[in-house]
């Protein structure tokens, strides 16, 4: 038997971000979702048969392990936030120092870093860009040459 209320809860909404990170997405679809899971557990409790009701400790262990998964989701979400300043304190370590790309081709002083998911790209003064990975060298401003005149 289909109950309309069951369905509407289960529809996963539909939120489009430009700018929204992937852990307020994930706290948002986990946000979701718990309203979903206590939506269908009502639906359940109202349409059981009663003659055979569900017994009560099997619904206080789905809501307790559901929220092991909400809290495990939140926890997730703070270590990402954790990670992408982390990411940035290392990016503002670059500025100022020179590189060398791990190919050894491109060279320069740091004028600014791009932080990315999953990567950084260092731009030189001389505006050629450099992705910081395995190989790259970094190391601090060589001095300045003055020239007897």
């Amino acid at each position: 038997m289909a109950v309309d209320g069951v369905a509407a809860a289960t529809a996963a909404p539909t939120t489009s971000s430009a700018t929204g990170s992937t852990a307020s997405k994930a706290a948002a679809k986990a946000s979701v979702d718990y309203d979903s899971f206590l939506k269908l557990l009502i639906a359940q409790m109202k349409n059981q048969d009663p003659t055979d009701p569900m017994d009560a400790s099997a619904q206080i262990a789905q809501l307790a392990t559901f929220s092991q998964v909400e809290q495990s989701i939140q926890m997730n979400s703070n270590l990402e936030t954790l990670i992408t300043g982390n990411a940035l304190t290392n990016a503002s370590s670059y500025i100022g120092k020179t590189i060398t790309s791990a190919d050894e081709k491109t060279s320069g002083i740091v004028a600014s870093v791009r932080v990315y998911t999953d990567t950084m790209v260092a731009t030189t003064t001389e505006g050629k860009e450099v992705p910081i990975v395995v190989g790259v060298r970094v190391g601090t401003k060589p001095a300045t040459e003055t020239s007897d005149s």
